[in-house]
């Protein structure tokens, strides 16, 4: 799959509700009520993940979740990480 270039992912973010490009990858940071509906978000990003079969990196502490969004056989930001951010934010 083709890594997007500096320019077309800053082009493809305005599309997607604050999503940043930084270390060769989309990142975005959540904040939930608590614990649980912290759990339930990632639970919802994993179904989400398999039907794409496209999995992020997600870090979760107590009601904060953070996502990393890079396509790690190209080397990069591709197609497969908008489409999964896309999906992400009408969680």
């Amino acid at each position: 799959m083709k890594t997007f270039t500096e320019k077309t992912i800053q082009d493809e973010l305005e599309q997607l509700n604050d999503w940043k490009f930084k270390n060769n990858s989309i990142q975005k940071e959540f904040e939930f009520k608590d614990f649980s509906k912290a759990l339930a978000f990632i639970v919802q990003i994993g179904i989400f993940a398999e039907k794409q079969n496209h999995h992020p990196e997600i870090k979760n502490v107590y009601n904060k979740v953070s996502l990393r969004l890079t396509t790690h056989d190209s080397d990069g930001v591709t197609e497969k990480d908008i489409k999964l951010a896309l999906a992400i934010d009408k969680i």
